[in-house]
């Protein structure tokens, strides 16, 4: 399981998931961490991997596919949509 610790964005002040371009994470229980673009993270979740951002230290929020076109990346905590990825830091 990895954990997304930040993002990039284009354009850089946007506040849309679509327009996230790149996410850094890091491997849980590893010091295993890189930066991914989108879509090899989109990849990776399609493939079975499992990816997390841990909210306010307290719990952890799952990260989705949206399957659009082309497909991003969303938080859900509980079957709803959350803006967790958006709070990142931003690189």
């Amino acid at each position: 399981m990895i954990y997304i610790t930040g993002i990039s964005m284009s354009p850089k002040d946007s506040q849309q998931h679509e327009h996230i371009t790149h996410v850094y994470w890091s491997e849980y229980g590893t010091s295993n961490e890189a930066w991914w673009t989108k879509q090899r993270a989109v990849d990776w979740i399609n493939g079975g991997g499992e990816a997390r951002v841990s909210a306010d230290g307290r719990y952890d929020v799952k990260v989705h596919v949206v399957n659009a076109s082309p497909p991003y990346l969303r938080t859900a905590a509980n079957g709803t949509y959350t803006d967790n990825l958006l709070s990142l830091p931003r690189f």
